[in-house]
């Protein structure tokens, strides 16, 4: 029997949790300890827990603190962390991940692959999209909808998860893991809620989940600053308006001096064609019918281009491309969209 402790960190999250506990009461082969971590609910979340046979413990609200805080309290020697909307799906899936990272090097951490539930119909193309892209294993494609299975020393090795932001904190992970050891994808998926996107829009949030990335691997911690509510607790969520996101990155870089302006070209350069790959990717996916699970696209971006672009003429280029595009095509297209749309919920 495996032991296992599973930590869920949780802010109003009733409606989520009796199926999660459902998902991990199905588990066989393994014996949880599950802490709930609970920043402030004013629902029944913490009610349910405990009635479910969870430890639930309140942290400072923020999902690294109250992540942090569950693994203090944990005594397996293997740590899961888990969202509230992510669950297993097969019976020994989580025994099964155990014993895989048991005969991997201690450095190894685990993830699954995600498995969209969705209440609304459309946009199925960016969705099979961002399940294809939660299994490449690949940096940046790893977040905290995925889970986290890891050793619990080398989780405080780690130093646990960064709380410097109120989010980020799986991006911030996923780069140490990366760097200072290696990822696993582990056996079976996750479903997890598609909720997010279905309330503010698949496409806005998408989009919006890259300019936040812009601003973290840019150093912009300026936009984070300004823009408190860039990742609202899903309590909060409604239609997602892209504008004032366009219009303060804008400004942030436009108040930094010569030097730095350089320095975030260079940087979002670089980031763009390390994700270069991502393009030939969603071709692969687009054709996965035909293709039977072959990426042929992504493998000739890997042997042919990716070397390529290492040149620092890509970057500057790529660059200037991604500049280019966002303020001439994509933040004019959403600034006359949403335009359209207050004028037409304006009452007569």
């Amino acid at each position: 029997m495996k032991r296992l402790s599973v930590i869920i960190p949780v802010l109003d999250e009733a409606g989520q949790l009796p199926a999660l506990f459902d998902a991990l009461a199905a588990q066989r082969g393994v014996d949880l300890e599950i802490i709930v971590a609970d920043g402030g609910s004013h629902d029944a979340s913490r009610l349910i827990a405990a009635r479910r046979g969870a430890e639930v413990i309140a942290a400072e609200t923020g999902r690294a603190r109250q992540m942090n805080a569950g693994a203090a309290r944990a005594h397996h020697d293997w740590l899961l962390f888990l969202h509230a909307d992510s669950h297993p799906t097969g019976g020994d899936q989580l025994a099964e991940a155990v014993v895989i990272l048991e005969g991997e090097p201690p450095h190894t951490a685990g993830h699954f692959a995600l498995r969209f539930q969705r209440k609304k119909r459309g946009h199925g193309f960016l969705y099979r999209y961002m399940e294809a892209k939660s299994a490449s294993n690949r940096p940046y494609t790893i977040n905290g909808d995925q889970g986290l299975l890891i050793r619990r020393d080398w989780f405080r090795e780690l130093g646990g998860f960064d709380p410097a932001l109120p989010f980020l904190e799986d991006q911030r992970m996923a780069a140490a893991i990366h760097t200072q050891g290696r990822w696993l994808r582990l056996p079976g998926r996750l479903t997890t809620s598609a909720r997010r996107f279905e309330s503010e829009g698949s496409r806005q949030r998408y989009r919006l989940m890259a300019m936040i990335m812009v601003a973290h691997v840019t150093g912009l911690t300026g936009f984070f600053e300004a823009a408190p509510d860039v990742y609202r607790q899903q309590r909060d969520t409604g239609r997602l308006l892209l504008t004032p996101y366009f219009r303060l990155l804008r400004r942030q870089v436009g108040q930094l001096d010569p030097d730095s302006q350089r320095a975030f070209r260079q940087q979002l350069g670089r980031f763009a064609v390390d994700q270069a790959w991502q393009i030939f990717f969603a071709v692969d996916v687009l054709a996965e019918p035909l293709l039977r699970g072959q990426r042929p696209a992504t493998t000739l971006h890997d042997r042919l281009l990716a070397p390529l672009l290492q040149h620092p003429i890509a970057a500057a280029l790529a660059a200037r491309l991604v500049i280019t595009v966002s303020l001439t095509v994509i933040a004019p297209w959403y600034r006359w969209r949403e335009r359209r749309a207050l004028r037409r919920a304006r009452p007569a």
